[in-house]
């Protein structure tokens, strides 16, 4: 399969610049700029699988009538917590 090229992009030259100043040795602006668009892709797409997959869950959750109310999940996260500190408190040396 042949390549293919991404547009120009134009850019202020103290962009360019900062862009220059942290390329590893021997590496060349189209590596980078390669690099940055695959890793900026492949975030978007893990983001959308996450944002996906919690609507998914929220919707499983109104069908199902499930959940806590939320001073019921404070308190346990407070009940919790007080354990935590009974916990620390104990250990010698403090």
């Amino acid at each position: 399969m042949r390549s293919a090229t991404f547009p120009p992009i134009r850019v202020e030259p103290e962009v360019r610049a900062e862009v220059e100043a942290v390329l590893r040795e021997g590496e060349t602006l189209t590596q980078f700029i390669e690099e940055a668009v695959v890793a900026a892709a492949a975030w978007r797409r893990a983001q959308a699988e996450f944002v996906k997959r919690g609507e998914g869950a929220i919707e499983r959750w109104k069908r199902e009538g499930g959940g806590r109310p939320a001073d019921e999940v404070m308190a346990d996260l407070q009940s919790r917590l007080d354990s935590a500190k009974r916990e620390v408190a104990r250990r010698p040396g403090r």
